[in-house]
């Protein structure tokens, strides 16, 4: 029987970044994915295939979630497959970071002590992390090295410290459009930075560098120069000779063989549905947030009968996502320099710029209150998407000769740019993870059920954003300025239901994101966080992956 040191579930960031480091310190490892592999000559731009096709997400009559939100005065569950809605974000080797757009941000040094800065906030379960952003800074500089995320130093006062100034490379290639935000930015007295990304902007390695497709979000790189878990780690991971990479194999259960401890996984091959065990000394879920909590749930034992990891009644608790939402504008033809409207009309070319300006607001009017960021980009690019905008701003249906001259119109004369605000979603009583036993997936495991639900602060502090985007885009000369910050989070940001702390009666994992009750059981996806920051999770997840790697491989012999 083939043992082996570490089994991880997912190959996402988080699995990818434990998988890597985990081979390199020689210790031979498996990684499962239930999706299967893609190498990277084979990813086109087919925006049917990619954005309106379930080809990397599981058929949604076979693998759903039952969403739970509230109408009324009652709570409405509705399975994924009626609602057209999916929480599935890419089952495929390398995971969602395989379709990310590389925007990456470190979280600031008052996200891990929100409650100390600010105090509690009524009907918010906000408590601080149990490790410093001291602590996890050396990691997202390697993690910095390890990715190949470019980006310039600016000083801002809400800029996290940096331990290193240069970044591993220099900034992707920019559109003229910056220098409209700059002057913007100069009028109304505030700074821009320059965004980070996890893409190259020159060859490295195997890697080569950006070619500026205009297409990231949403579709993998035919390149190599996207950060994604399957170039930055699983690849060199898979170089030492210590990590075996099994796709199309979905685990479910966890088999606790009799011990305190994990033996190993039980799991189905997702094309022929034959099931087996696979054995290991440490077991490492990276199935993203909800997935986790699922799988810890469905594993339930008489020794553990609410489910594996739970003796504190936490798991699934305090599920988190992102607020905010986005304004928009666009520049037009007619109220711009030629030569400046020209340069912002090029394609593939990169924004690359963040506001940080409103991370933390300590205003007389509005109050002291943690605020977020907001992110400077261009509308997606998908060229039906955009066609649609078109008959929907219009506000009636539009054929023929009049449809073709409004779209020409509107993708010759203008270019729509996007504001997106991100803050914090706050851990409340009313969201949460758990499994349904009505239904049931293609593997006859119960599906995960989550339940949606914001605390009022969540808006109030993106409309605050949204006024601030607003003056921005005026400052710009937009036109036709739109906003819409919503309590319907994004689906590609989820965090929480094994939140880590110190005392294992109110949390699921220990600092090192290690189960409290089992002990060579780790979770390293977004599930382990708390509080999620104002800032997408990406650089995070890889840090804290290759935090816990090195732990693990510190111990895993003891």
């Amino acid at each position: 029987m083939v043992v082996y040191d570490a089994v991880i579930v997912g190959s996402g960031a988080s699995g990818g970044a434990v998988a890597y480091r985990l081979s390199q310190a020689g210790l031979k490892v498996a990684l499962l994915e239930k999706g299967r592999i893609v190498k990277r000559e084979a990813f086109s731009k087919d925006e049917l295939a990619y954005t309106r096709r379930e080809i990397f997400t599981p058929d949604p009559f076979e693998e759903y979630h039952i969403i739970e939100e509230r109408v009324g005065e009652k709570w409405v569950a509705t399975p994924t497959y009626t609602s057209g809605r999916s929480f599935w974000n890419g089952n495929i080797v390398g995971g969602s970071s395989t379709f990310m757009s590389g925007m990456f941000h470190r979280m600031h040094p008052d996200d891990f002590r929100l409650k100390r800065k600010y105090g509690a906030i009524a009907g918010a379960n906000i408590v601080d992390w149990p490790i410093s952003y001291e602590e996890l800074e050396p990691y997202y500089t390697l993690a910095e090295s390890l990715v190949g995320i470019t980006g310039e130093g600016r000083p801002h006062p809400f800029s996290p410290p940096r331990s290193r100034t240069a970044f591993a490379q220099h900034p992707t290639q920019e559109n003229g459009v910056t220098r409209l935000i700059e002057a913007g930015c100069r009028q109304l007295g505030i700074h821009s930075v320059v965004t980070a990304r996890a893409i190259l902007s020159e060859d490295r390695g195997m890697r080569q560098g950006c070619y500026y497709s205009n297409f990231c979000g949403s579709y993998g790189c035919s390149s190599g120069a996207k950060g994604s878990a399957m170039e930055a780690f699983i690849l060199p991971a898979l170089a030492t000779g210590n990590l075996t990479l099994m796709s199309h194999t979905h685990v479910k259960r966890l088999s606790m063989g009799g011990t305190s401890e994990i033996s190993g996984v039980e799991v189905v091959d997702t094309r022929t549905h034959k099931e087996r065990t696979i054995h290991a000394k440490q077991v490492i879920l990276a199935a993203q947030a909800h997935e986790s909590v699922r799988l810890l749930l469905n594993s339930a034992t008489p020794t553990y009968p609410d489910g594996l990891a739970n003796s504190s009644g936490e798991l699934g608790k305090n599920l988190i996502f992102s607020g905010g939402g986005s304004v928009e504008g666009d520049l037009c033809r007619e109220s711009l320099p030629p030569k400046l409207f020209a340069e912002v009309m090029q394609r593939g070319y990169f924004v690359n710029r963040s506001l940080l300006e409103w991370y933390f607001v300590d205003d007389w009017w509005d109050g002291r209150f943690k605020g977020g960021l907001i992110e400077v980009m261009f509308e997606h690019q998908n060229i039906i998407s955009r066609a649609v905008n078109v008959i929907e701003e219009s506000g009636q249906l539009l054929w023929g000769d009049a449809f073709g001259k409004r779209v020409v119109g509107r993708f010759k004369d203008t270019k729509r740019i996007r504001l997106e605000i991100f803050n914090d979603w706050l851990p409340t009583d009313g969201c949460h993870i758990s499994v349904d036993d009505r239904h049931k997936d293609i593997y006859g495991m119960p599906v995960g059920k989550l339940r949606i639900a914001s605390h009022p602060h969540d808006l109030r502090v993106g409309k605050y954003l949204a006024k601030k985007a607003k003056a921005l885009l005026k400052e710009m000369g937009a036109k036709r300025i739109t906003s819409s910050i919503t309590s319907t989070p994004p689906p590609n940001l989820i965090a929480g239901g094994c939140r880590f702390g110190e005392n294992p009666h109110h949390s699921v994992l220990n600092r090192y994101c290690q189960s409290h009750d089992i002990r060579n059981l780790f979770v390293v996806d977004g599930s382990f966080m708390p509080t999620g920051g104002s800032v997408p999770y990406t650089w995070t997840l890889y840090a804290n992956a290759l935090r816990v790697a090195d732990y693990i491989v510190k111990n895993h012999t003891k």
